[in-house]
């Protein structure tokens, strides 16, 4: 066994879409949170930054993704979207909503958050903000609505780390 092997690299994340049909709703943010032993680097992917070849870049060397409903939502989304399928690229996947059921934590990621004492800085923003966020920052050229999304976003992913620690 080599001494000096790569360590683990966990990655959290979570998309934003303008929608919930991957048909017809683009994915707006991809927030990545990556964790590698001590370290910790978050890569934000948003509009046109939104490719096949930026999402596998920015998971590279990744072991597992953790998302919360991402076997359902995420994944199957960057799927149809991007026609990237992380499972078929070697990725392992974890839906830590399956942890929670087992736990009797029930409802979304929000509700989960509150159940459990995990805070936010952006309590009341929610995925229905998300989407009107983003178009407020395509339509109005409103710079401080795609800051709130961005930071909505960033919450999200980093809350999953908190998240899985707990369970």
């Amino acid at each position: 066994m080599e001494s000096d092997m790569a360590e683990k690299c966990d990655a959290y994340l979570d998309i934003e879409t303008t929608g919930l049909s991957p048909e017809a709703c683009p994915i707006t943010v991809i927030g990545i949170h990556l964790c590698r032993g001590e370290g910790e680097e978050f890569v934000q992917l948003v509009g046109d930054q939104v490719t096949p070849e930026a999402l596998l870049a920015a998971l590279s060397g990744v072991d597992t993704i953790y998302t919360f409903n991402g076997e359902r939502f995420d994944l199957p989304y960057i799927r149809t979207r991007l026609g990237v399928d992380l499972l078929a690229e070697g990725f392992s996947h974890c839906d830590l909503m399956h942890h929670c059921h087992r736990k009797g934590l029930r409802g979304g990621l929000k509700k989960i958050e509150v159940l459990l004492g995990i805070r936010r800085k952006l309590p009341d923003v929610n995925g229905y903000h998300a989407v009107r966020l983003w178009w407020r920052y395509v339509n109005d050229y409103d710079e401080e609505a795609l800051t709130t999304l961005l930071e909505y976003n960033k919450e999200d992913t980093q809350n999953l780390k908190v998240l899985r620690g707990l369970l």
